[in-house]
Order: structure tokens, then sequence, then C-alpha cells
């Protein structure tokens, strides 16, 4: 991880972006993180929006706990409890075209 002072921050942001190599560029004012540049690979919009959004950030930590605290529901029950069958007899229904020209 690199880092810049915001007073030395002078170039284009898109030059920064385009230096950053695979690490993050974290902009420090007075030594404090202010704000970072982070390369994010083939993630989708929504997945880095996601990724910063406190309040889906707090579901997903109490969700965790959820599941640390009751051991969730085994896949087998809910694929029971919603009629899809078992998992490993289940298979995709196929159509075929037998109309022939």
């Amino acid at each position: 991880m690199r880092s810049v002072d915001i007073k030395e921050a002078t170039a284009a942001l898109a030059d920064y972006a385009k230096a950053l190599g695979g690490e993050a560029l974290v902009i420090t004012e007075k030594g404090k993180p202010l704000a970072a540049l982070m390369p994010v690979g083939d993630a989708d919009p929504e997945t880095v929006s996601l990724s910063m959004n406190s309040e889906f950030l707090a579901l997903m930590e109490c969700s965790r706990a959820s599941l640390r605290n009751s051991g969730g529901i085994p896949s087998e029950e809910v694929r029971r409890e919603l009629g899809l069958g078992d998992s490993a007899t289940t298979k995709p229904e196929v159509q075929v075209d037998t109309d022939e020209q």
C-alpha cells in the first residue's frame, strides 16, 4: 500500500488510477487517512458500492453472528421446505426439440 499527502497529490486522478499496479493508494492529510484509491479487478459497481456500505456490512455481520450462534439451516431442509427435492438426485429439466424439418 502506498500513500501520498493531499498537498503532494497534484497529478490528475486518472494518472493515479493508472499507476495503482494492484495496490491501494491512501491519500492522507497531516498523516491521517483521508481517502483511498483502490483497484477493483473484475468487481461490478454494485459489489464495490456494497463493500463500503455501513448498513450492508452491519447486516452481513449480524447474519454471520446468527449463523455462528444457531448453526443455520441445512440446505437439505431448505430444499425440502421449498419443495425442491434432493439436490443429489434432482436434475435440471432439459427441453428437447423433437420437430424434424
